[in-house]
């Protein structure tokens, strides 16, 4: 038996569901397919921001931001729980740009985009009257605020997924798509299980969402010659113990003109990116170098009196972001905008290159704005005002927070905060009728039982500990070596191993 369907979407990054959803949300029947787990890899090793990228407005990127800005408010909407304001501090270095510049780039930040506006816009701030002046060296006396957005970033890809799902699509992880070819009724792809199973789906058309993939799924895969180029660049982060206690984010500026950041993480950390280098290796599995550790160590140490080293790190991850191929010299300009390729030369093909987290879903929009008529399908976008993703019906987060916990007075602050910012008002499906601690089952170390272990197993296609650990939350900071051992036991239990999870 051969599966139909109407769109046929491989990759399971960002955009790939964020297409599946708007296209399953026209009508069209989709079914999508990721070879690894949902957001193993680009969309879950950013800086974990939602911004229109200050840094951009030098490059002259003014659309790519003013898209951008735009899109920060649709996402704020979208999924409050997992997506929330964040204040910048950045501290004024008068050698290195002048303050009528950064006063020049944040006005224009604070007014390009379209629509409303909710973000408190820029201004200037004296460190000695100031919270954030207390972690930083004596010699800065004075810089600026701004406002962008903060976002559990493989979570945002979850979401989508199971959006998608609950509108009618199938997302099948752990299953690669090992040939596709067209014919005169569309394209017919083998799909590969990780238990090495193989079955056919055929579909109108085929999006190729494969990231750093993009180009060679074109060459390996489809076997369809192209002239498109992607450049690779690893970009990689250090977590170190928090090094400030306050709510504001710092964005400092670097000798070499590039930019990076300090951002409160996962409340006890500071989360410190990101680099950006040419990468040639493969990027199923980057990882941090050493230069690029104390690279990151020393663009804080410029600012902070707290001095970093390597030694101080306790995590670091690293991803490769896709990027669309230019003249750029240096790794750090190469534009964030994306391509759209539409191939009709028979059976549509769709070929996302390029992006940024911030813009998924404009892609996606546009990206179904182009295939769906293709397919005889003309209703309309319809993502931009949609109800918030699953778990976002309450924008008060806080208020949310409050009102399990007074339901719950057994509920430790920091698990009640953790829940709700990780699933917003699924939190209260998730912890069910349980009424104290041991009701939620087996105990995985942290604030993790298994209650939360089955519900990830039954929604969100986990398999693994690490797609617990490492992307649906970030509990591996938390955890030591047996309770990993003790969890991935459980879940080679719950889970039958081998097969594609599609919840």
């Amino acid at each position: 038996m051969v599966d139909q369907v109407d769109v046929l979407v491989v990759g399971g990054g960002v955009n790939g569901v964020g297409i599946a959803r708007d296209a399953v949300g026209r009508g069209l029947s989709v079914w999508l397919c990721e070879r690894d787990d949902l957001a193993s890899h680009t969309s879950s090793a950013a800086t974990k921001l939602i911004h229109g990228g200050l840094r951009y407005l030098e490059q002259f990127e003014f659309a790519l931001v003013g898209k951008a800005l735009a899109e920060r408010e649709v996402l704020l909407r979208a999924a409050p729980h997992i997506i929330w304001p964040l204040r910048f501090i950045l501290p004024h270095q008068p050698h290195l740009r002048p303050a009528w510049m950064i006063r020049i780039g944040l006005f224009l930040y604070d007014h390009l985009g379209r629509g409303r506006r909710t973000l408190p816009g820029s201004r200037r701030v004296r460190f000695a009257k100031h919270v954030t002046g207390e972690p930083l060296r004596s010699e800065f006396h004075q810089g600026f605020v701004y406002s962008d957005a903060w976002v559990q970033d493989a979570r945002l890809v979850v979401l989508n997924a199971m959006d998608a799902v609950h509108r009618g699509a199938k997302v099948e992880t752990h299953t690669k798509c090992i040939s596709a070819r067209r014919d005169a009724d569309g394209w017919t792809a083998e799909l590969e299980a990780r238990d090495g199973s193989r079955h056919f789906v055929k579909a109108r058309a085929l999006v190729n969402a494969a990231g750093p993939w993009a180009a060679s799924f074109l060459d390996d895969v489809v076997h369809l010659k192209h002239s498109h180029t992607l450049r690779l660049i690893k970009g990689s982060h250090i977590v170190v113990p928090k090094i400030f206690d306050h709510r504001y984010a710092y964005i400092f500026q670097q000798p070499d003109r590039r930019i990076v950041f300090a951002i409160p993480y996962e409340r006890d950390f500071t989360l410190i990116g990101t680099t950006d280098i040419e990468y040639k290796a493969d990027p199923s599995h980057p990882v941090i170098e050493a230069e690029e550790t104390q690279y990151l160590c020393e663009a804080v140490n410029r600012y902070f009196k707290k001095q970093l080293t390597p030694s101080d790190v306790v995590w670091s991850y690293s991803g490769v972001r896709p990027l669309l191929q230019d003249e750029s010299g240096s790794a750090s300009e190469v534009t964030r905008d994306y391509l759209l390729d539409i191939d009709t030369d028979g059976a549509p093909l769709l070929n996302v290159f390029g992006g940024k987290l911030t813009t998924f879903r404009k892609l996606s929009e546009e990206a179904v704005d182009k295939l769906a008529p293709l397919l005889g399908n003309d209703k309309p976008a319809w993502t931009a005002d949609a109800r918030p993703l699953p778990g976002g019906g309450e924008r008060d987060i806080d208020a949310l927070t409050d009102d399990i916990r007074s339901s719950r007075p057994w509920l430790p602050e920091t698990f009640a905060w953790r829940l709700t910012h990780m699933y917003g008002t699924r939190a209260r499906d998730l912890l069910g009728e349980a009424n104290g601690l041991a009701a939620l089952g087996e105990h995985f170390g942290s604030d993790l039982y298994q209650a939360e272990v089955d519900y990830l197993v039954r929604h969100e296609w986990v398999t693994e500990a690490e797609d617990i650990l490492w992307r649906r939350s970030k509990i591996g900071l938390r955890v030591g070596a047996d309770d990993v051992r003790r969890l991935t036991e459980y879940l080679n239990r719950r889970v039958p191993q081998g097969a594609a999870t599609h919840p």
